[in-house]
């Protein structure tokens, strides 16, 4: 894995590039970015008090509106009983606390590094499940993203006299066109939409940042005017209710090298990155 901080000098750099080079000037608060129509059922951070007062929503009439509101709640039924987590998600967890003295310590794991072990970048299994070291198989069936951390706590517990217990679930978007280092990377929710453009090294020199868009699954859900606010704006990728697998893409200037078959080529060949914020804790 790669971890790459955000330094202040990279936070200079995404405030003036894209607000400058996306809207020309920064747009007034008053007119803040309309999240996506077709958002879907809830944003990714929703309490389960939140998704339960929407699952109560009556269903909508016959036709193609109804059938979306009638999805979108199918979507939130689907998330209170089985949770955010699905194998490949990615979950950052830093650990602080006192670890509980066993009455014989195994001298392959010394009670005093426990934390040490914790505070890492951990996958979802095969079976929604978080294997920690020390602490074992903790299953996030049935966990929403707003329930990790204090979950992980009272999982944790166990092991850490009061831990003080920091989990952020990591969001999986692609960058790809014009920019340094295209590829994977894995967000935190509440991470900035211009996050996702300095992970990836920032734009290049051909960049056509007028022409940014997100996708999903190949149709446009961000672009233009909407795009620029958010971006003007701060916007994270909660608040516009990206999802896992929804793409940034940076077009280049006609006859540069960001043509798909060269995008692809170096698309695969690197590895997946996650994007950590050194201003999360």
């Amino acid at each position: 894995m790669i971890h790459l901080p955000l330094r202040p000098c990279c936070l200079r750099f995404a405030s003036v590039t894209f607000a400058l080079g996306l809207s020309g000037l920064a747009a007034p608060r008053a007119a803040p970015a309309q999240q996506p129509a077709d958002s879907g059922s809830a944003t990714l951070q929703a309490t389960r008090a939140s998704l339960e007062q929407l699952a109560r929503r009556p269903e909508g009439p016959s036709g193609a509106g109804g059938a979306a509101s009638r999805s979108s709640i199918a979507m939130i039924h689907a998330r209170l009983s089985d949770g955010d987590f699905r194998p490949g998600d990615r979950v950052w967890l830093v650990v602080e606390g006192e670890p509980q003295l066993p009455d014989r310590p195994e001298p392959a794991q010394p009670p005093r590094t426990i934390e040490r072990q914790l505070s890492d970048t951990f996958t979802v299994g095969p079976a929604r499940e978080l294997t920690l070291p020390v602490i074992g198989v903790i299953s996030l069936r049935g966990v929403l993203r707003a329930e990790l951390e204090p979950y992980l706590t009272q999982q944790i517990a166990s092991s850490v006299k009061d831990p003080v217990v920091h989990a952020k679930s990591l969001i999986r978007v692609s960058v790809s066109g014009a920019v340094a280092k295209p590829g994977f990377y894995f967000l935190p929710a509440d991470a900035a939409l211009s996050d996702a453009l300095t992970a990836a090294g920032g734009p290049t020199q051909d960049a056509k940042l007028d022409k940014l868009r997100v996708e999903r699954s190949g149709r446009r859900i961000l672009q233009g005017k909407e795009l620029r606010l958010a971006f003007s704006d701060g916007r994270t990728l909660d608040e516009m209710r990206l999802q896992a697998g929804d793409q940034f893409i940076v077009p280049g200037v006609p006859g540069h090298a960001y043509d798909d078959v060269r995008f692809w080529a170096t698309l695969l060949s690197i590895p997946v990155a996650i994007y950590v914020l050194s201003k999360a804790f």
